[in-house]
């Protein structure tokens, strides 16, 4: 138990650097960490199958991707404009509702059925496997006949802009 707060004090302070901090490729960077904090929460829950796609999709992809368009930007003082004072107080006053909402629903939040710990066999990829295959076998491989129709259709639009050219 005391694993769980440790990582839950680290995704909350690396949540909170990712938003203060004024360099946008450090904030990517708290950003990542907090993912891999989250993954953590994943594994300890026996949710290994999201821990995994949140550790690929994104860690590994939109993550990176984020670094490198702020790195391809060149962000920097000179080129940010100036924020005026209504959009600041527009930010407070969103944030201020936000927070009215979130004490709202903590308020009416009942604890004493939410602490069951994890249950064995959910969250597997196992068990996933089984349901995917089974139950949703259908819909499963009439979603991969479009991603393949997608994709041979996006081959097919490039190679007619590659004679155009």
């Amino acid at each position: 138990m005391s694993l769980f707060y440790f990582v839950a004090f680290l995704s909350i302070i690396f949540a909170l650097m990712t938003i203060f901090t004024k360099n946008p490729v450090h904030s990517v960077l708290y950003l990542v960490v907090t993912f891999f904090t989250f993954t953590i929460h994943y594994i300890m829950l026996n949710a290994q199958f999201l821990a995994i796609v949140n550790f690929i999709v994104y860690m590994g992809a939109i993550m990176v991707l984020f670094l490198f368009v702020l790195m391809l930007l060149n962000l920097n003082e000179d080129t940010e404009p100036m924020k005026s004072v209504l959009v600041k107080v527009m930010g407070v006053v969103a944030g201020m509702c936000l927070l009215v909402v979130l004490f709202g629903a903590f308020r009416v939040l009942d604890v004493s059925d939410a602490l069951v710990g994890p249950q064995p066999d959910i969250g597997l990829v196992k068990n996933l496997g089984k349901v995917l295959f089974n139950e949703f076998l259908l819909p499963f491989e009439i979603t991969s006949i479009l991603l393949l129709t997608a994709m041979v259709g996006a081959v097919v639009l490039a190679k007619n802009d590659t004679k155009k050219a």
